[in-house]
């Protein structure tokens, strides 16, 4: 007896399909028979779909995050700075 793998579905094609699911164009069964997936996969990928759809229209404040790192590499470029200089004066004075 054969094991049979699990098939593997790209994100744009479960896109594709869960998009054709919410026109309503076809039904789940006719979808089913169209891509060779169970009608279930299918709801699945559709309630999915509806669910996290507001998230494409969500902005994403990109550049606050950048400002507060960089404020943070500053300090952190400026700390390291004072260590070297240090570093480097108390190499002088011991002559290394």
């Amino acid at each position: 007896m054969k094991k049979q793998s699990r098939r593997k579905f790209s994100a744009d094609f479960k896109a594709k399909v869960a998009l054709e699911a919410v026109r309503n164009q076809h039904t789940l069964a006719e979808l089913a028979v169209k891509y060779d997936i169970n009608p279930v996969m299918i709801s699945k990928w559709k309630g999915e779909l509806l669910e996290n759809i507001a998230a494409a229209f969500e902005k994403k404040d990109v550049s606050e995050k950048q400002s507060v790192d960089t404020q943070e590499l500053y300090a952190q470029i400026g700390q390291l700075k004072v260590e070297n200089e240090f570093l480097k004066k108390s190499c002088a004075k011991l002559g290394i």
